[in-house]
């Protein structure tokens, strides 16, 4: 089943799209372009995502580059889920490559105060309403009109200070300096339609729906897409130092379905405007929706990427950023007072009328399908085909 508002996306002519597809008959990964409906082969011109985010001009490489058709969007996303996937034909992969996979934190005032509260009862989901309604009543209202490092975040600092209520996550929430973090290692991501990870192990866990930013090695923004930044709630509660182990998991990390470069149509101010509605589906018939408003952030998507690259930080592959969410669900799933948590064989839809639906179910870590095909397959398989140029076009 294709998501209707991916198929709006793929009939609108002005949208330049760009994804991966593993092809069979190559035994590999194929940069393409979707053009009215079809996917058309460009890696001859440009065999890595990296390459093309690299050029001068994204938008123009990718209208030049000259391709083969391998087939239908729809056909093809029709066939990249797990279950019922025919192994001979295409399937649609995570739509980046060799960039760094990185991740920006508590950008979102709602999402800001869940992590302060995780960390004051250390994971606790129980005691999760009690500390909701103190830590409310200490920020108050207009900390969501507060500017991150301005004279005012300084004072409402110095005050929870003497309040015994500081935390960590309001020092990256309304401080002078973002929290960028790794969220997996390049070529690690899922994209739609296949399962993503949740460690059996967390009892209090969600999806986080964002916005990602594709970057180029200059730290130049190029294009979006959406991702979603599975995060385990208790694990993180119990220590910020277990970020890795509450981030970094085999499948925890799903962005797509397709990049959309910025153009005349398309640019970083629209991206300022996304609505994100977050859709999830459980097996024994649970439904929750949300949104994340990316006119709420915090810090703006520009100084976010100015943080994560710069003379400090360099990617010469690139990177991808996620921008952070305002989604923090706390509607009880299962025994009041627990608030949400994902069971397996969730469906998750993240979506935006200008970048698609991303769409995953939910499997435990060591049941997701694992990652095996690396960097390094992907080098030997691109020399196979004879798709390593010394030289790229610029």
């Amino acid at each position: 089943m294709i998501d209707a508002i991916t198929k709006t996306l793929l009939d609108n002519t002005q949208a330049n799209l760009v994804g991966r597809v593993f092809r069979p008959d190559v035994a590999g990964p194929s940069v393409v372009r979707i053009q009215a409906g079809r996917v058309i082969d460009i890696s001859a011109a440009y065999p890595t995502v990296r390459d093309l985010c690299e050029t001068a001009q994204p938008v123009d490489a990718l209208r030049a580059a000259d391709g083969e058709v391998i087939g239908s969007a729809i056909d093809i996303l029709s066939n990249t889920p797990v279950e019922g996937r025919d192994p001979s034909r295409p399937h649609f992969l995570a739509p980046v490559d060799l960039q760094a996979l990185k991740a920006a934190g508590v950008t979102f005032v709602v999402s800001m105060l869940e992590r302060v509260i995780e960390e004051k009862i250390r994971g606790d989901a129980a005691a999760a309403g009690g500390m909701r309604a103190r830590i409310a009543s200490l920020v108050g209202d207009d900390i969501r009109n507060l500017k991150p490092g301005s004279p005012e975040a300084a004072k409402l600092k110095e005050a929870l200070i003497e309040a015994g209520a500081w935390s960590q996550y309001l020092e990256v929430g309304i401080g002078p300096d973002a929290e960028i973090f790794t969220k997996g290692q390049p070529f690690s991501a899922v994209g739609t339609g296949v399962d993503i990870g949740v460690h059996p192990a967390s009892t209090w866990n969600n999806p986080e729906p964002e916005v990602v930013l594709v970057v180029s090695s200059l730290g130049r923004i190029v294009g979006a897409t959406l991702g979603n930044d599975v995060n385990l709630r208790d694990v993180e509660g119990r220590s910020a130092l277990l970020l890795g182990k509450a981030k970094d998991n085999n499948g925890a990390c799903a962005i797509g379905p397709f990049i959309r470069l910025f153009d005349a149509d398309f640019n970083i101010d629209d991206v300022r405007q996304l609505e994100l509605s977050l859709r999830v589906d459980g097996p024994e018939g649970f439904e929750m929706k949300g949104r994340s408003s990316m006119s709420e952030i915090s810090r703006d998507p520009e100084d976010l990427v100015a943080q994560a690259i710069n003379a400090h930080h360099r990617y010469p592959d690139g990177l991808v950023l996620f921008l952070g969410t305002m989604f923090a669900p706390v509607q009880d799933r299962d025994e009041p007072g627990r608030g949400f948590t994902h069971r397996t064989g969730d469906i998750v839809t993240i979506s935006a009328p200008e970048l698609g639906a991303l769409v995953n179910h939910v499997r435990a870590t060591d049941r997701a399908a694992p990652w095996v095909f690396g960097v390094s397959d992907l080098m030997r398989n691109l020399a196979a085909r004879k798709l390593l140029p010394t030289t790229l076009k610029p």
